[in-house]
């Protein structure tokens, strides 16, 4: 591998690892587990608890890819969890737009709610675009685990 890549892989652990801890914070002692955590979204985490378990896993993944020296292990590893998470995700919001109960409603002055007008529209959009991710997601494995075999 590459110094540069050694230097991303590390970084992207640590950050995993602080997020981890951050959102542990915020879950355990300030109780706002579902709310939005920000930069963390890179990491599949949408809201603190999410980032809690899945700053551990990026964490361990860095740890193993580093300790394999495999640079092409990183991409691979990042787009099958993003294929694994969006199907999940778009399972999610399919659900909520036919459910009876509202496990996810946003507020008037929410930017989203500004452009699409109420949480039905947010449903579908987020359905939407995580189905787009799982495309994408889907041709990027494809294409990494081509690039691995070799």
């Amino acid at each position: 591998m590459e110094v540069w890549q050694k230097i991303l892989i590390i970084g992207w652990g640590v950050l995993g690892l602080i997020g981890s801890i951050e959102g542990y914070i915020r879950c355990r002692y300030k109780r706002n587990n579902l709310s939005y955590d920000g930069i963390f979204f890179i990491y599949g985490a949408f809201v603190w608890a999410d980032i809690v378990i899945f700053g551990i896993f990026w964490a361990a993944v860095s740890v193993f890819i580093i300790l394999t020296n495999d640079w092409i292990l990183f991409p691979l590893t990042l787009s099958i969890f993003w294929l694994v998470r969006s199907v999940g995700e778009t399972i999610y919001w399919f659900n909520q737009q036919f459910s009876t109960v509202i496990r996810c409603s946003f507020k008037d002055d929410h930017w989203l709610i500004k452009i699409f007008g109420n949480n039905y529209t947010v449903w579908f959009v987020f359905q939407i675009c995580m189905q787009c991710i799982t495309v994408i997601s889907l041709i990027l494995s494809i294409h990494f685990v081509k690039l691995w075999l070799g």
